[in-house]
């Protein structure tokens, strides 16, 4: 069994596609799965929208990723655990290879998203760099979508919910202690609003003040609006 955990926050508009993802890939994959949707407090359809994909759906009240995302292994079956935004669409090829790399003895990895959409200048100058950097160095790719074993997830404690972001770097870095971790070259598919909500001189403070407040910064939701502001995308 191979488990799909998607944690999800007013995602009425891409949960049902990033579910229909999940089994289109696994048709072509051959293998059985579950989808678990956690549904945390949402206050638009998205558990209503992921259920009537076939999704499985569990609601919770964190408003933390990393709290959403343990929830959802807890309820898991699978022996192979994916970890997917809902905004992020998988394919049978990401599928494929991942399954592939655990099989041959990796305990973990991810795969780099190629984000959907229109995306600002500054983003698209850079990305390629930053992509090549984390591909060296096998940092973790994003937290877009991640996999593991069920096993090596637990001995390295899930995600942190001491962070309120951050937390897939830092689960990653979990998981390279008990083994090899991959970054695969398949790409999932994610949105790119975030991107486009924010200009590069809002994501920089955002940084900065980051790097000041150091790991505290990390342990509210104050200042982190990147991830938990509503992406009120800006015209282009």
């Amino acid at each position: 069994m191979i488990s799909f955990i998607v944690p999800a926050y007013n995602e009425e508009a891409w949960v049902g596609r990033c579910v229909a993802a999940v089994h289109s890939a696994m048709e072509l994959v051959g293998e059985p799965h579950e989808v678990i949707v956690v549904d945390d407090a949402s206050t638009d359809a998205t558990g209503l929208v992921a259920r009537q994909q076939g999704a499985q759906v569990i609601r919770v009240e964190h408003r933390q990723i990393a709290a959403t995302r343990n929830a959802g292994a807890r309820q898991a079956r699978g022996e192979i655990l994916f970890f997917v935004d809902a905004d992020t669409l998988v394919n049978a090829p990401v599928v494929q290879s991942a399954l592939r790399s655990i099989r041959e003895g990796a305990v973990g990895g991810g795969s780099f998203p190629r984000f959907e959409g229109w995306l600002p200048l500054w983003f698209r100058v850079i990305y390629p760099s930053m992509v090549g950097i984390v591909r060296l160095l096998r940092f973790s790719p994003s937290g877009a979508c991640l996999f593991c074993t069920d096993d090596v997830f637990k001995a390295a404690g899930g995600f942190n919910e001491k962070y309120y972001a951050t937390e897939d770097a830092l689960f990653a870095a979990a998981l390279k202690r008990h083994g090899r971790c991959v970054v695969i070259a398949e790409q999932v598919v994610t949105s790119g609003r975030k991107l486009r909500a924010h200009s590069f001189l809002s994501l920089a403070r955002q940084l900065i003040c980051l790097i000041f407040r150091g790991s505290s910064g990390l342990r509210n939701r104050r200042g982190l609006e990147y991830w938990y502001a509503p992406a009120r995308e800006k015209a282009k």
